[in-house]
């Protein structure tokens, strides 16, 4: 079984709702191993700044899935929740999941790029991710938490259980 590490976010719809939706139906996935989730974080929007604040947390699994089939999961998960994807990039939405890390496999195909490829750039998954996996390397031998010293927290805030 691979560990799996998602990025979850949300801001519209009673986003803390939407996260535990999304989290509940994580944790009834066939062929997936429930591990952890991170405490929920505020955030503020990537992109167009006219929109509601982003609620986040990163889930951990243990999946004998392959990634395409993890994909093709989490987007029904979305889906399910009312995720309508527009060409809009950035933009509000009710559920937005990520796959951040397979494993230690490295995937760039048309449907998906793993590492996520905004990984080490947004506090939104990177503190989160540290919260659930503190000593986690990247693919690239990089310990995620060297980062830290020049990721500035953009407002993040830890939200109360």
């Amino acid at each position: 079984m691979k560990t799996v590490y998602l990025g979850l976010g949300a801001n519209l719809n009673a986003p803390r709702t939407q996260l535990d939706h999304a989290v509940a139906a994580l944790r009834a996935l066939a062929d997936c191993e429930f591990i952890n989730v991170s405490h929920y974080y505020a955030s503020k929007p990537m992109g167009p700044q006219d929109q509601p604040d982003y609620v986040n947390a990163v889930v951990a699994l243990k999946t004998m899935l392959l990634p395409e089939q993890l994909l093709d999961l989490t987007q029904q998960i979305e889906l399910e929740h009312g995720r309508v994807r527009k060409a809009e990039r950035w933009g509000p939405r009710t559920l937005d999941i990520d796959i951040l890390l397979f494993g230690e496999q490295v995937i760039n195909s048309e449907r998906l790029i793993v590492p996520h490829y905004g990984l080490t750039e947004r506090e939104f998954v990177v503190y989160p991710l540290l919260e659930i996996a503190p000593q986690i390397t990247l693919p690239n031998g990089i310990l995620l938490h060297s980062i830290t010293a020049n990721l500035a927290l953009n407002e993040l805030q830890q939200l109360p259980l």
